[in-house]
């Protein structure tokens, strides 16, 4: 199985098509672009989906507010954001909104003399050295928190999202719901005014600067954490343990969730009360035309999305992610029904 790796994470902000063997730009190429979260699977199922039916998938890895804006200019067949939008946006725009899979945020590490996952911290301790409160690696709440483990008395070098994010999204979301301060004073955003830091492009550019700047701590999906060998913290959840992030983790935060509770299946899986959840999950989502100008493409980005529901779990789960479950799939694919042409037929 071909790893997203470091090197393979410079090119995410190309063409997904130069990510697969070479071929020409065909009418029925499918286009999107969007958040960073999704590209190492949305690569794997395109060059799956390519060798099963001959039709390729170019995505732009630009995060997800370039992505909403794409699709909002039309210039793609589909937009993929992290942040799911507001219902009354939705229908403003005339969209509809899915979420296609399941993944984790972890927060990315740095640290001298911390192993893979040898730290723990809290949501209010995290809230803290975002705002720039806690300033070194050797404060004693930390400390306090890691008995037997050898922290650096340095300062904390944060890394955060300089783009338009889903990420940041579902980052600063979960930092409101543990902390007043931070709701209070930088709140919930795709973009926000960071307090403390330095900037990185997309998870990769979050993922090379952590990498490269010493007793630095950043956030990033897991995938990008694990395939690029990162450090990374256990953080508590809101049954008080410390779970290991990873596919049972991330299901555990899923399980039992209203996905219909929010239009365009727009919930918050932060934060959940399982003993076993990860604390920082969110759903990717796809936004397209629910009247798109060109039925025949549209119809081709779903038989990309039905195949990828019907046969990438696998591929999912071996780069870390967590596929949606069967009934969520399947009201997902009940919703593609609200996709018409200009007649009114349905278009899938």
């Amino acid at each position: 199985m071909r790893k997203f790796t470091t090197a393979a994470a410079a090119f995410a902000g190309l063409a997904l098509t130069a990510a697969l063997p070479a071929t020409s730009a065909r009418a029925a190429d499918i286009t999107g672009a969007g958040a960073t979260f999704p590209f190492p699977i949305y690569a794997k199922w395109a060059e799956a989906y390519k060798a099963a039916s001959g039709i390729g998938l170019n995505y732009q890895s630009i995060g997800s507010g370039g992505g909403i804006r794409q699709i909002r200019a039309k210039t793609v067949d589909f937009g993929a954001s992290d942040a799911p939008v507001k219902g009354e946006e939705l229908t403003r725009d005339g969209m509809i909104q899915f979420p296609m899979v399941m993944g984790g945020v972890v927060p990315a590490l740095n640290v001298q003399g911390v192993g893979q996952r040898g730290l723990k911290l809290t949501g209010p301790l995290l809230a803290e050295i975002f705002l720039g409160d806690v300033k070194k690696w050797n404060d004693p709440k930390i400390v306090a928190l890691n008995p037997g483990v050898t922290l650096p008395d340095a300062t904390i070098n944060v890394v955060y999202r300089s783009d338009g994010s889903g990420t940041t999204f579902v980052w600063t979301e979960y930092l409101s719901l543990v902390s007043d301060a931070w709701k209070s004073k930088i709140g919930t955003n795709t973009s926000v005014q960071w307090p403390v830091g330095v900037g990185g492009r997309g998870n990769e550019g979050v993922s090379g600067t952590v990498r490269q700047i010493a007793n630095s701590i950043g956030y990033v999906e897991y995938a990008y954490a694990k395939q690029n060998n990162l450090s990374y913290a256990l953080v508590q959840n809101a049954a008080g343990q410390f779970p290991v992030p990873d596919d049972k983790s991330f299901q555990a935060a899923a399980n039992g969730a209203n996905w219909e509770s929010q239009p365009g299946f727009g919930i918050s899986l932060n934060n959940q009360r399982s003993p076993e959840a990860w604390p920082i999950v969110s759903a990717t989502f796809i936004l397209m035309y629910a009247k798109p100008a060109d039925p025949a493409r549209s119809q081709a980005a779903l038989k990309f999305f039905d195949w990828a529901f019907a046969n990438g779990d696998k591929l999912a789960l071996d780069l870390e992610y967590v596929p949606l479950p069967d009934p969520v799939k399947a009201k997902v694919r009940a919703s593609w029904k609200g996709m018409t042409d200009a007649a009114g037929k349905p278009i899938f």
